[in-house]
């Protein structure tokens, strides 16, 4: 009989006869949650009963049970409270009404529009492109800043760090890069930010033009460490599902490192040894295993631009050396600069894209590489031009670059306000490199 019934029909026949399976709280300590009774697989996630319910998601087993890590608050949570499985690991929304939506590090919408209830559901996890299936990256894409643009040109598909201490001018960059790219969609994750600065952010850095145009992931300093991470995959599963749709997508991340911190606590939480700094083994795994997922593919791409936010400036911090030896590219924001003043604060010559050959052509490279010689005689003969002890004629490359220097630092300073797009930038280049 049930051969002649719809499909969807006996699963949820089957469903609905099956005996509801409930497992207890355990034991509550400090971050983690011990559930008895219950059988689930890690990353699957887990409802207690409470008022009002509270997921967890499961990290790891022991003897005594699950050890699980609340998304939400425990205050009211006893030890004997009941505990449902969910099914299985967390699910998302995905489809075009995620434009110009804020959401949280679930994927739930926090601004108050239409319910996304009604998008098809996929999961959070997701696997890599493999290694031989992508496509060679080939084609530059725009995103506004003309030092960027010129100078640490970016590719469709490429990954690229942005390395620099608080409050250098990470995030203001990022929202110059959301307004003026030339990529369609810009999905936009906010790990670990001050509550503060979130509406500060969409309303003055990303303004309604840019937010028409991108998905926003919000986890703030204050959310569970297992939201925070889970917001970084939440926003790359978002990229994923316009890369697959055959779009080419900005994906960018503030911070890398407030993600690693966070898995930092989860793993400290469930039991690993602490490692370098204090970081468990298991917050150096997850950087490949989130960063690989961005890229091309055969249908599209995902320009990935991560912030790492370098404890003191120190450009060997764990987190920031091994981003950099996972990404394509890192551009470095200098301190020195920003508080002279000079916005986006990158340092050109402490910056690199490791596929500058393969989108930009001969004369575009020479005009960057003149520029780039010219900054490093300016900063070698600066201290001595401030003293009066530089004799002009000494070196041509420094007498050159003191004459230009007026114009090149002009051109590297752009206003937030300010976007050009990528053949205006480079004939601005090639204009201030030709007598």
């Amino acid at each position: 009989m049930s051969a002649l019934l719809a499909p969807d029909l006996v699963a949820r026949a089957h469903e609905a006869v099956r005996p509801a399976v409930r497992g207890t709280v355990g034991e509550l300590l400090g971050l983690q949650v011990t559930v008895t009774g219950l059988r689930a697989a890690v990353g699957d996630l887990l409802e207690i009963e409470h008022q009002p319910p509270v997921l967890a998601e499961v990290v790891a087993s022991n003897r005594r049970g699950l050890v699980c890590l609340p998304l939400g608050s425990l205050p009211g949570v006893s030890p004997g409270a009941l505990v449902r499985p969910c099914g299985g690991p967390l699910t998302i929304g995905v489809g075009d009404a995620l434009r110009g939506r804020v959401l949280d590090g679930l994927g739930r919408p926090v601004d108050g529009g239409p319910s996304l209830a009604a998008l098809p559901r996929v999961s959070v996890e997701h696997p890599a492109p493999a290694a031989l299936s992508r496509p060679r990256i080939s084609r530059q894409v725009g995103l506004g800043v003309r030092a960027l643009d010129s100078l640490v040109p970016c590719g469709r598909g490429q990954r690229i760090g942005i390395m620099a201490g608080s409050g250098v001018g990470k995030s203001s960059l990022l929202s110059m890069v959301a307004r003026g790219t030339d990529a369609e969609i810009s999905v936009i994750a906010l790990v670990g930010e001050r509550g503060r600065e979130v509406r500060e952010f969409i309303e003055n850095d990303l303004g309604p033009e840019g937010l028409a145009r991108s998905v926003v992931v919000v986890a703030t300093s204050d959310a569970p460490p297992v939201e925070r991470v889970r917001s970084a995959f939440v926003a790359t599963r978002i990229a994923e599902w316009f890369r697959d749709d055959g779009r080419d997508v900005v994906l960018m991340m503030d911070s890398l490192t407030r993600v690693a911190m966070a898995q930092r606590e989860i793993g400290l939480s469930a039991g690993e040894p602490p490692a370098t700094r204090g970081y468990p083994p298991s917050s150096f795994t997850l950087l490949p295993r989130l960063l690989e997922r961005a890229g091309t593919s055969s249908t599209g791409s995902i320009t990935g631009l991560y912030t790492v936010l370098v404890e003191g400036d120190d450009l060997q911090d764990p987190v920031g050396d091994t981003a950099r030896s996972i990404l394509d590219g890192h551009v470095v924001l200098s301190r020195r600069l920003a508080t002279a003043g000079h916005f986006p604060a990158i340092d050109v010559l402490e910056s690199i894209s490791r596929v500058t050959n393969a989108v930009t052509d001969p004369t575009q490279q020479r005009d960057a590489r003149l520029v780039r010689r010219l900054l490093a005689a300016h900063r070698d003969v600066k201290e001595l031009v401030e003293i009066g002890a530089y004799v002009p004629g000494t070196d041509g490359d420094a007498d050159v670059a003191l004459a230009l220097m007026p114009q090149i630092e002009e051109f590297l300073q752009q206003p937030m306000d300010d976007h050009d797009d990528l053949s205006d930038t480079w004939h601005r280049l090639s204009r201030l490199v030709t007598p």
